[in-house]
């Protein structure tokens, strides 16, 4: 078994690599060190929480030099705002003992302080690609000296529509640069990337995406409708002893706002919730208040499926089944990091059934299955997106638009009407057989005429 120790690191980096505690470098790093300090084109496949950042960052630390260079030498690409954040303090970690200048990069800040930080000078930027792209244009960042491109979570970057801005990224960037990718999963898309900027790179898999995680329990229950999984997850988070330190993941915003407001009567001390309509500063804080287990339930999105890097969760609970197997193994790799044990569990309704199999085809394994808990409520309430499409709601929906058209037409026929004034004003024309009104002597005139 191999050790940092055969790495020979200079000695400021393995100083900073020894008070992490780290021993042992995990697959991917072992494997990614040589061929990254080599300055080959690198593509790594590996599934999340298997060591990525620290297996590309490591060797490039290695090479990197004290400069005064003022542009960026390094810079590292990430999806989300919540990972440029974790990166950065990674490499502050890695780098406590050496004089690198890190900056991070992402939108919903002030970009003008970012400008002025760029200007001031960096070795390494890790930004997100859209705050980056207009940082290049309006020339805040130079990538004149650029020597090394990272690319991390790409295929989550490609899903989350960034191919174009990362597409006009790369033809700005120096020709001369190392490329090194990351992805847990290989599609048609991430081919065509590496086809277009990478030049004979070397491919490093460790465990494909599908391989379940040897240090990570699985189990399922099968749940009648949300509301019902709601009173599921209620009985469970019960237990704080048992489930120390819970993500939920909801599968849309407005289901996460859903669950949260319902769980939060009884556990609003003990939990948080993070999706990409919460601004900045509520998702960092929400990230850091569970981190630091301040708050003991984090409800999520995917957007905290990827990258992060949270310490001691305890278990992930899968509240809705991913519409992609993939996002399965994104998701339940939030627990068992570093090689210590984790819990997942699923819910599942009927209607998720098909989903849950395509997880278990993808992975080759049968989740475990629970009898639902005889204590926990079925829940008669339903969602909005739960009603059924019975006839009743179709009906009124159709009553509606029948209804329009003859409403529209008594309403022409009615203002065909002319305007006789109120009963009594007609029959005191009658009697005195003079205009009582502007519109009464007008019409007395065109008699008058006939």
């Amino acid at each position: 078994m191999s050790s940092f120790e055969d790495f020979r690191l200079r000695k400021q980096l393995k100083n900073a690599v020894d008070d992490l505690g780290f021993v042992t470098p995990t697959p991917i790093q072992e494997q990614s060190f040589s061929v990254v300090l080599s300055g080959r084109d690198v593509l790594g496949i590996a599934q999340t929480g298997t060591g990525k950042t620290l297996g590309y960052m490591l060797p490039l630390l290695e090479e990197l030099k004290f400069s005064k260079q003022l542009n960026p030498r390094i810079l590292v690409l990430v999806p989300t705002r919540e990972l440029v954040i974790q990166v950065i303090e990674e490499i502050e970690n890695f780098t406590k003992y050496m004089s690198v200048r890190t900056i991070g990069i992402y939108g919903g800040v002030n970009i003008k302080t970012q400008s002025t930080r760029l200007l001031e000078g960096a070795d390494i930027v890790v930004a997100t690609p859209g705050r980056l792209y207009d940082l290049i244009l309006n020339q805040s960042l130079i990538v004149k000296g650029l020597k090394k491109l990272v690319i991390d979570e790409v295929d989550v970057m490609l899903d989350l529509g960034f191919r174009r801005q990362i597409t006009n990224i790369l033809e700005l960037l120096p020709e001369k640069r190392q490329n090194i990718m990351f992805s847990a999963t290989m599609t048609d898309h991430v081919d065509a990337l590496i086809d277009d900027f990478f030049v004979a790179p070397a491919k490093i898999s460790i465990a494909v995406s599908g391989t379940p995680l040897d240090n990570i329990s699985q189990l399922c229950y099968p749940v009648e409708n949300f509301y019902t999984k709601v009173n599921l997850l209620k009985h469970l988070l019960s237990d704080g002893e048992q489930f120390g330190k819970v993500l939920v993941f909801v599968s849309n915003k407005k289901s996460a706002d859903r669950l949260f407001e319902a769980i939060e009567p009884d556990f609003g001390q003990e939990s948080c919730i993070i999706h990409s309509n919460k601004s900045q500063n509520y998702r960092i804080r929400s990230i850091e208040d569970f981190d630091a287990g301040v708050n003991r339930i984090l409800v999520s999105t995917d957007i905290m499926s990827r990258g992060l890097d949270l310490d001691q969760i305890t278990h992930v609970i899968n509240f809705d089944t991913p519409g992609f197997p993939e996002n399965y193994m994104h998701r339940i790799g939030r627990t068992g990091r570093a090689e210590k044990e984790g819990k997942t569990i699923l819910f599942f309704t009927e209607n998720e059934k098909e989903l849950k199999d395509s997880i278990e085809e993808l992975m080759d394994y049968t989740i475990p299955m629970l009898d639902f808990p005889l204590e926990v409520e079925v829940s008669k309430e339903l969602t909005p997106e739960e009603q059924p499409d019975d006839y009743d709601l179709n009906e009124n929906r159709n009553t509606k638009k029948v209804e329009l058209a003859p409403g529209f037409h008594e309403k022409k026929a009615k203002n065909l009407k002319t305007n006789q004034g109120g009963s009594y004003k007609r029959e005191i024309a009658k009697k005195y057989k003079k205009s009582q009104t502007r519109g009464d002597k007008t019409y007395h005139k065109k008699q008058k005429r006939g």
